[in-house]
C-alpha cells in the first residue's frame, strides 16, 4: 500500500508490555501516524494512545473494532494473539494487519511444528525428539545419559525450557511439564541436544517472500548476576552483537529466508516479523528456536536504532510490497536494563508506586519503556508485573550506552526493584573469553 505524503493512518496495536510500548513509540514518530489505540496497554502507553477493552486474543473483538472506528493498521504485538488467529479475522475484514496468520504463527505457537519445517527448509538446528508420553519422554531421557533441553511445546511465557545440565534435572523438568507447571504447553514435550555457544538473536520483516534483516542483538535469559537462576522473560539487552564471526550474520539471513520460502511452499506463507533465535557454536550459526513477533527485551535495543517509517513497513508486510530500503541504520550502540518486581520471576507484589521515571527519561539518549504498570487513581504509575520497565540508552560508543543505562536505572525507585549488574558483559569480553 502506498500512502501519499499527508495520509494518516489510524492504528489499533494489541499488547501491554514493554515490547509493545517500544512498538507505540516507534509508530508514533511516523508522519503518518493518525489515532493511536492500545488494547490492553499499560502505563506508560496511555501517553501516546487510548486505551481499549476488548480481549486482543478474541479475533471477533479486533476486527469489530476495527472496523467500527476506521482502523487502517492492526499491529498484533503479543505471540498469544497471534497464535489464536486474530490476523486472520483481521484479514478477513478487509483490514491491514501486522503479524503472521494463525496457521504460520505456529513457527511459535508449536516447537515441533517449528522442527518440523526448519527439517523440511535443511536448516541447521538442534537435534531433537518429541513426546506425548512423560514414561517414554522420561526413558529418552535416561538414554541420553547427560545434558539437554527439555522444552514445552507451547507458549509458556518464555519459561518453559529447562537447559538441564544432568538427567535428574532433565527429569525434573519432564515431570513439570507433563504435570501441568506450563499448562497446556506442556501436553507435548520436546527434547533437544544442547548446543554450545553465545546465542544471537536476529528479528527481520518479511511479507512473505522478501526477508528483510534487522539488527541483532543479544539477551540476558537468567535472573541473576552471571547466568544465574531460572530463565525469564528477559533481564536485559543490547544491540548490535560485536561479537559475531566474519559470515555469521550472512549465515542467519539465508537460514531465515529459507524459513520464509519454506513456509510459502507449504502454504502457510508467514507476514510480520520472524524472531529467530540462535547459538552460535563452532560449526556455525545454529537454530534455538523461531518465535513469531518481535522480541521482549530485543525490541527495545533495535527500534530505537533503526531508520524507517514503521507504518509504511507494516503496511508494506501485509500487502507484499516490502523493500530492504525501507530499513537503514546508523551506528550507535544500545544497551537496555530490566527492572523487575522483588522475587520475579516466582512471586512478587503488585501495586508499588515508581518514582523517578521522568528523571531517567529525561537523560539523552535514554528511553523508559514501560512494561509491567498501571496508572493509579491519582494518576501514579505503579507496579503490575514481574518485568516493571525497561530502561534503555542509545549512544556512540558500548560503553557510553552501558553506563547511561545503567545512570537511568539508578534515578528510578520502587519498593523491590531489582535487576541486573552485568547486561553486555559479554560483549567487552569478546568471543574468545565467553
Amino acid at each position: 500500500m502506498s500512502l501519499k505524503k499527508d495520509e494518516k493512518v489510524d492504528i489499533l496495536l494489541l499488547g501491554s508490555g514493554g515490547r509493545e510500548h517500544a512498538l507505540l513509540v516507534k509508530l508514533a514518530e511516523s508522519p503518518h501516524a493518525g489515532k493511536l489505540w492500545v488494547a490492553p496497554g499499560n502505563g506508560g502507553m496511555y501517553q501516546l494512545a487510548q486505551k481499549v477493552d476488548l480481549d486482543p486474543c478474541s479475533g471477533e473483538q479486533v476486527a469489530e473494532f476495527a472496523k467500527s472506528h476506521g482502523i487502517g493498521l492492526v499491529v498484533v504485538g503479543p505471540e498469544a494473539p497471534l497464535v489464536a488467529g486474530v490476523a486472520d479475522y483481521v484479514r478477513a475484514a478487509g483490514i491491514p494487519v501486522f503479524g503472521p496468520s494463525g496457521a504460520a504463527a505456529q513457527m511459535e505457537g508449536s516447537k515441533e511444528f517449528a522442527k518440523k519445517v526448519m527439517t523440511r527448509a535443511a536448516v541447521p538446528t538442534a537435534a531433537y525428539k518429541s513426546f506425548t508420553d512423560e514414561a517414554a519422554c522420561a526413558d529418552y531421557v535416561r538414554e541420553l545419559g547427560g545434558p539437554c533441553v527439555v522444552k514445552a511445546d507451547g507458549l509458556a511465557g518464555g519459561k518453559g525450557v529447562v537447559v538441564a545440565q544432568s538427567t535428574e534435572e532433565a527429569l525434573a523438568g519432564v515431570h513439570d511439564c507433563f504435570n501441568g507447571a506450563f499448562g497446556e504447553a506442556g501436553n507435548t514435550v520436546v527434547i533437544e541436544e544442547m548446543l554450545e555457544g553465545p546465542e544471537c538473536s536476529l528479528l527481520a520483516l518479511s511479507d512473505g517472500k522478501t526477508l528483510v534483516p534487522l539488527a541483532t542483538a543479544q539477551d540476558h535469559k537468567r535472573a541473576l548476576d552471571g547466568d544465574r537462576g531460572p530463565n525469564t522473560g528477559g533481564m536485559g539487552v543490547y544491540s548490535p552483537v560485536p561479537i559475531l564471526l566474519d559470515g555469521e550474520l550472512d549465515q542467519m539471513i539465508q537460514i531465515e529466508q529459507k524459513v520464509i520460502d519454506q513456509l510459502r511452499e507449504d502454504g502457510t506463507p508467514y507476514s510480520g516479523c520472524l524472531y529467530g533465535g540462535f547459538m552460535l557454536t563452532k560449526d556455525g550459526p545454529k537454530v534455538l528456536e523461531f518465535n513469531a513477533r518481535f522480541g521482549d527485551p530485543e525490541t527495545q535495543v533495535v527500534l530505537p536504532r533503526m531508520k524507517a517509517d514503521l507504518i509504511e513497513c507494516f503496511l508494506a508486510c501485509d500487502d507484499g510490497t516490502l523493500d530492504p530500503a525501507m530499513v537503514s541504520w546508523d551506528d550507535d550502540w544500545a544497551v537496555s536494563v530490566v527492572l523487575t518486581a522483588g522475587g520475579y520471576p516466582v512471586k512478587y507484589e503488585k501495586g508499588d508506586v515508581i518514582t523517578g521515571i521522568e528523571d531517567a527519561d529525561a537523560m539523552d539518549g535514554v528511553f523508559v519503556y514501560h512494561a509491567g504498570t498501571k496508572l493509579g487513581d491519582d494518576g501514579s504509575v505503579l507496579t503490575n508485573g514481574g518485568r516493571v520497565l525497561d530502561v534503555t540508552a542509545v549512544a556512540t560508543t558500548f560503553e557510553d550506552a552501558r553506563n547511561k543505562a545503567y545512570e537511568a536505572c539508578d534515578k528510578i525507585f520502587y519498593k523491590g526493584k531489582t535487576y541486573r549488574h552485568d547486561i553486555g558483559i559479554k560483549a567487552i569480553k569478546g568471543r574468545e573469553r565467553l
